[in-house]
């Protein structure tokens, strides 16, 4: 770990609450575990009570959103990776797909599509981190794979104006750091996935899986040519298993996580449902702009305003120091100055991710305070200013 050289140098305030990982994200605010007392425990999930409490989680979480009469949702296992991946296995293959990747999640998705599925009509439109491929390339006629907000390279796409209303093919989203956060238009979607531990701030190990009535027709006229494994199959006898999406889990959830769930959920609605959400999002980015335009040594990895993150916040340092430097180095100063802000108890997790460019990335989704927030960011110039002068010495 880096050892802070100058004390006499530290900022007057520290954040109340120093997590500011990416994933699993910060709690709730006045989160404790008293607030699990209620959970399902040592119970069957299929007795009534626990399958009340997850019919619960689906039922809130279609409000909260402000889900479409008729669009289904289920809780699927392996988070939200789980949920994509069982999206693509069980819908892709019927017609052509377009696939758009520009951070690390949406090239594990061309991976899986190219690679594993063996699509031999997938396309790939790719963009560097910081950027996103040309939208205006996406054809009506397929299906499309896109990660709605990129977690690595805080990069989202500004709305859904480049999705055509008529389409024929299917829009799968991976929405795991936007849902909750960012306005998602359903109207233009057809399967959304997300996690709750991205924005609700709750527990890994779950997804929640999103579809439409024109992802259902799909499901009930379509059947792969490969084959799927139990976790994956939502259909019976050629027509959807109602029952996952009321509750009845394909796998054994985690009651535990599931009582979380629902905690965060009651605190979303009390605090005044999505569109507050949305506005703490939002103010933490806004906290962050102000700064990084007041900052020389840093920048947003995105590119465009319109397209920066309000919850995976992805800074570049452009400091002459810094960019002397080669990669490897660069990374070395950036997991000091995020080991420099974990021994100070300032900020936990913030480096970048491990294929992103080297940089920082702090998480502004609603659970985090902007208090904290701004308490933070003169800790960000501190640390620099610390690593930059150790190495320039040594």
């Amino acid at each position: 770990m880096t050892e802070p050289t100058d004390h006499a140098a530290h900022p007057a305030l520290r954040p109340a609450n120093p997590a500011f990982s990416s994933g699993p994200c910060a709690k709730r605010p006045g989160w404790s575990l008293a607030n699990l007392e209620g959970a399902w425990l040592g119970r069957s999930h299929r007795a009534s009570g626990g399958k009340a409490k997850l019919k619960q989680v689906i039922e809130e979480s279609k409000h909260l959103l402000g889900l479409p009469d008729g669009w289904r949702l289920g809780i699927v296992p392996a988070s939200d990776t789980g949920a994509i991946e069982l999206a693509l296995w069980s819908l892709l293959g019927a017609r052509p797909a377009d696939l758009l990747a520009w951070e690390s999640f949406g090239k594990a998705w061309v991976t899986d599509v190219v690679k594993q599925l063996k699509l031999p009509d997938a396309r790939v439109l790719e963009a560097a981190y910081g950027s996103l491929p040309d939208l205006s390339q996406v054809s009506p006629k397929h299906d499309i794979v896109f990660t709605w907000n990129g977690t690595t390279s805080g990069v989202r796409v500004p709305n859904g104006d480049w999705i055509s209303a008529h389409r024929e093919g299917l829009t799968i989203c991976d929405a795991t750091s936007a849902a909750f956060a960012m306005d998602l238009p359903y109207d233009k979607l057809d399967v959304v996935t997300w996690s709750w531990q991205k924005v609700l701030g709750g527990e890994a190990a779950h997804g929640m899986l999103a579809l439409s009535p024109r992802a259902v027709e799909r499901l009930e006229s379509y059947a792969p040519p490969w084959p799927l494994p139990k976790i994956f199959r939502l259909t019976k006898s050629g027509e959807l298993n109602e029952e996952i999406f009321a509750g009845a889990t394909i796998n054994t959830p985690s009651m535990l996580a599931v009582e979380d769930a629902l905690d965060s959920l009651h605190w979303a609605k009390e605090i005044g449902g999505l569109p507050a959400l949305i506005g703490r999002s939002e103010a933490n980015l806004k906290a962050v702009a102000e700064w990084v335009a007041e900052t020389p040594w840093v920048e947003f990895l995105a590119k465009q305003p319109e397209t920066r993150s309000c919850t995976s916040i992805c800074l570049s340092i452009v400091d002459p120091w810094f960019q002397g430097l080669e990669a490897a180095k660069q990374k070395a100063v950036t997991k000091s100055v995020s080991e420099l802000l974990e021994v100070e108890g300032v900020a936990y997790d913030i480096n970048g991710y491990r294929d992103a460019p080297p940089g920082l990335r702090i998480w502004g989704g609603a659970t985090v305070e902007l208090d904290d927030m701004h308490r933070l960011l003169p800790w960000l110039d501190w640390a620099f200013a610390q690593v930059r002068a150790q190495r320039t010495a040594a």
